[in-house]
């Protein structure tokens, strides 16, 4: 069957999947009608065709047959099954995108028919929201073209980096579990204005707002961490004696250590470790 140049096929269409849908279709670079998404539940298949506008289908194989681009979104126990389905009726002329965590592109290229383009991402959960980043690699047969194919749709999830396929277990460490230290840290200060005598919803628009706004200093005034640091940073004030105590609690190595140890763990489960 000759591959349709404007076909995308979404395998797996949860939370990230969904959200990829949702994007590719409001940033106008695919229509509902071009769009096929799979799910494992008749339930779900019919809510992706009412949310969303395009055709949905339990079956992968039929989902894919035509699609130039296919998107794998479905969690890593399930990967080789679904592979299986798909190895059948996918082709080198197709273009085959992972972004299920910790999956090398050889351990997908292996069981695919020979000569198909595999790229690999990892996108973070501000996807969901279209400000994500994902990190992204080729695998042995993906060229340029594949790339920028992949990179177009992951654009519409937010950012994209390309890096060499052994730093996406960087990649995950920094981004992928980053929202998580984010997180981590949001808590921790809506917790210290609480103590401080502030509502637990004052305290939460206090941080999250701070939170955000100095992200986009960061991102749109491209400013440097350090920069920022010292602008709030007076001689004297309140905000030195509070970095103080952070560095004498070793928040930095801790930050440094834990980010070592998500990308341990990472390279872990991309060996096959429980």
């Amino acid at each position: 069957m000759a591959v349709n140049e404007r076909r995308v096929a979404v395998l797996g269409a949860g939370t990230l999947g969904e959200a990829l849908i949702a994007g590719l279709i409001s940033g106008g670079w695919r229509k509902p009608d071009e769009i096929v998404a799979t799910g494992r539940r008749e339930e779900r298949v019919n809510e992706l065709r009412e949310k969303l506008g395009v055709e949905a289908t339990l079956s992968n194989a039929d989902a894919v047959a035509d699609a130039a681009l296919i998107v794998i979104a479905v969690k890593p126990q399930d990967f080789d099954v679904l592979l299986e389905e798909i190895a059948p009726v996918v082709s080198p002329d197709q273009t085959v995108l992972s972004v299920a965590a910790a999956i090398p592109t050889t351990a997908i290229e292996e069981r695919l028919p020979k000569g198909v383009p595999v790229v690999r991402a990892m996108p973070n959960a501000p996807a969901i929201v279209h400000e994500g980043i994902a990190g992204m690699c080729a695998g042995a047969n993906a060229d340029e073209p594949h790339l920028a194919l992949a990179e177009e749709a992951l654009l519409h999830l937010g950012a994209v980096v390309r890096v060499p396929e052994p730093y996406m277990d960087a990649v995950t460490a920094v981004s992928g579990s980053g929202p998580a230290y984010f997180a981590l840290l949001a808590e921790a200060m809506i917790e210290a204005g609480i103590l401080l005598g502030l509502g637990r919803e004052v305290s939460t628009q206090l941080v999250v707002q701070t939170m955000l706004g100095s992200a986009k200093l960061l991102r749109d005034e491209q400013m440097h961490p350090v920069e920022l640091r010292e602008r709030v940073t007076s001689p004297g004030g309140t905000t030195i004696r509070a970095v103080r105590e952070l560095e004498q609690a070793g928040v930095r190595a801790a930050f440094l250590n834990a980010i070592q140890a998500a990308m341990d763990r990472s390279r872990e489960l991309a060996a096959g470790a429980p």
